[in-house]
């Protein structure tokens, strides 16, 4: 007997996807179809990939290649548990011991994600009786922990450290406040004024959080971040980064005192309820850590390049808007005009994603760039030579 029929209750999902549709910011996803490099093939058409988080191009390197199958021959190819449990095994301690010596702090945590650590420190080490204190353009998992926190959210203006001195003014000198903000801007790629609220936390007794996942192997002493970047070593109380950028793997961590770790291993959501890390990808991950100390020459690399590509936009007369990392946006204002021309660039050879409302304001579409240390000057130079041919065709330059 056939089951009756009934209303489907997601229909009006599909009339959202019109309206995105409508707009043209309905998009497919690209698929990769080999290794994840500065020349790669998506939807089967050969491209300069500009739209990857692999700075360094670690994710095919060779040691971390061989690190890895070491441990699944070692250690199997999961954990089987959570970390609380069963799920931590030595490779996980190791891996924590190597990145708190790495960023010079007392202890670090690893989480599955560089969102999952965010949201779920933000939200462990506050209550609905506190107050965050947020930059206007932090990452969505700031936001997201924020809001899991329940504590009052007061946002500032993208940079601007005074109106967060009036925010703060404003509030009960009794009541814990967390002045939060990214080293580096993930959509703008510019950079968070460290210094200055660091004086500001300090000034008014804040806890100081920075999300370093942009930095971490691009700024600062062989890719120490962005806090070894403005030399503000024992100011900022929490940093988090991320294992799945430049470290070219997978995951994220929190690195701050040995009781801020230890409280998170007891309220951390996400650790407490996600099993841990494949042995491999913590293997791969201390190969990383080896190379960002003992290779330099790749950080000098990826800045030669960002300096090249990023001159070379602007000096075609392309928007770059505030940029001071090698995320570079070209900025053209409406999402659908944004659309365009990133599909123009992929048909032309170039894959640099669009990105438009809500993931940026309304009038800032752009697509963005992000350049790596094994782009070679020829790969630039011809997206450089496409860029320009497409941004004329469709009178952005």
């Amino acid at each position: 007997m056939r089951a009756p029929t009934r209303p489907d209750p997601l229909e009006y999902l599909a009339a959202e996807l019109e309206s995105l549709a409508s707009q043209g910011l309905r998009r497919p996803l690209r698929v990769l179809g080999d290794e994840q490099r500065a020349r790669a093939t998506f939807d089967h058409r050969a491209v300069v990939n500009l739209s990857s988080n692999n700075y360094l191009g670690l994710t095919t390197h060779p040691r971390l290649r061989e690190r890895a199958i070491e441990a699944v021959r070692e250690l199997g190819v999961g954990s089987g548990s959570v970390r609380t449990i069963a799920g931590t095994m030595a490779i996980h301690l190791e891996l924590e011991r190597r990145l708190a010596s790495f960023k010079k702090t007392e202890a670090v945590v690893v989480f599955q994600s560089g969102f999952a650590a965010n949201a779920g420190t933000v939200s462990a080490v506050l209550t609905r009786d506190d107050v965050i204190v947020s930059d206007e353009l932090n990452h969505a998992s700031i936001i997201d922990g924020a809001r899991l926190s329940r504590a009052a959210i007061k946002v500032f203006p993208h940079r601007d450290v005074d109106a967060a001195r009036r925010i703060l003014r404003e509030l009960p000198a009794t009541q814990r406040r967390l002045l939060i903000t990214d080293g580096v801007f993930s959509m703008d790629g510019d950079l968070g004024p460290l210094p200055a609220l660091c004086d500001l936390a300090e000034e008014f007794g804040c806890i100081m959080m920075v999300d370093d996942a942009h930095a971490s192997g691009v700024f600062g002493s062989n890719g120490r971040g962005t806090i070894d970047h403005f030399g503000v070593h024992g100011r900022v109380d929490i940093q988090v980064g991320t294992l799945s950028k430049a470290v070219g793997v997978l995951g994220g961590y929190v690195a701050g005192t040995r009781p801020l770790i230890e409280f998170l291993h007891h309220r951390a959501r996400p650790f407490l309820f996600s099993t841990s890390h494949p042995p491999a990808v913590a293997a791969a991950c201390i190969a990383a850590i080896d190379l960002l100390e003992s290779e330099p020459a790749l950080i000098e690399r990826l800045w030669e390049n960002t300096r090249f590509f990023k001159g070379g936009l602007r000096t075609l007369g392309f928007d770059t808007g505030t940029s001071e990392s090698p995320i570079t946006p070209v900025i053209v204002g409406e999402g659908g005009l944004a659309m365009r021309l990133s599909d123009e660039l992929f048909r032309a050879g170039v894959f640099a994603q669009g990105i438009a409302y809500p993931t940026v304001a309304r009038d800032k579409a752009r697509v963005r760039t992000i350049v790596t240390a094994t782009h070679t000057p020829q790969d630039l130079q011809f997206a450089l030579d496409v860029f320009g041919r497409v941004g004329r065709d469709l009178g952005i330059i």
